[in-house]
């Protein structure tokens, strides 16, 4: 129960930034005794991945930080938050990773509907991201880019740790930011619409 909570934690930081919980995985499980990954996912704390991890999140951070930017990068990563999701949430959930070395048997074998639940999980923070960042970016006049994927790094940070070592508080995290977030965006969408003369809906 607790390895499916943590899958679920670390597809969610997923949905926000891809290669963080990648990331959190392969440093946690190659630098500490906090976390082993089950076999399979050697190549996570491999030092070349680690690199290539850290490459990628240094870009990531860079863009998601510049206005009109950071809504192309959002459209780009519809693919990559998914799949880190889906990776994650089989790692987190101790599943087997045939999909490393056998794509043919990843698909019939158990290891797949874990790859397709963390895909779904990671899809809903991103989607909300993809929606919700470009009014953040129009009601600010561009300096909220900074500010909301600041949140969303360090968001994806505390959940990937919280992830491995308290699941559960990892998970009321997350659902306390998901109330956040839509109380947030129903507000500076109503504060739109009273600035555009156009009637709120609730």
């Amino acid at each position: 129960m607790l390895e499916a909570i943590t899958g679920l934690a670390l597809a969610s930081a997923a949905g926000l930034n891809a290669y963080i919980p990648l990331l959190g995985l392969g440093l946690l499980s190659r630098f500490t005794d906090l976390l082993t990954l089950p076999a399979g996912w050697d190549w996570l704390e491999n030092g070349w991945a680690l690199g290539v991890l850290g490459g990628l999140l240094i870009v990531e951070m860079i863009v998601d930080k510049v206005p009109a930017l950071d809504t192309a990068n959002d459209i780009l990563q519809t693919i990559v938050r998914p799949a880190s999701g889906g990776l994650v949430f089989s790692a987190g959930s101790a599943s087997s990773t045939v999909a490393v070395t056998d794509p043919a048997a990843f698909v019939n074998s158990s290891a797949f509907w874990p790859f397709v639940i963390g895909v779904l999980i990671a899809l809903v923070p991103h989607i909300l991201k993809l929606v919700a960042r470009p009014v953040v970016n129009f009601m600010s006049a561009g300096v909220g880019a900074s500010i909301m994927s600041t949140i969303e790094d360090v968001a994806a940070v505390v959940v990937t740790v919280l992830a491995i070592l308290l699941p559960l508080v990892a998970l009321a995290l997350i659902v306390l930011l998901i109330v956040f977030g839509v109380r947030w965006f129903r507000k500076l969408r109503h504060r739109r619409q009273g600035n555009s003369g156009t009637p709120a809906v609730a």
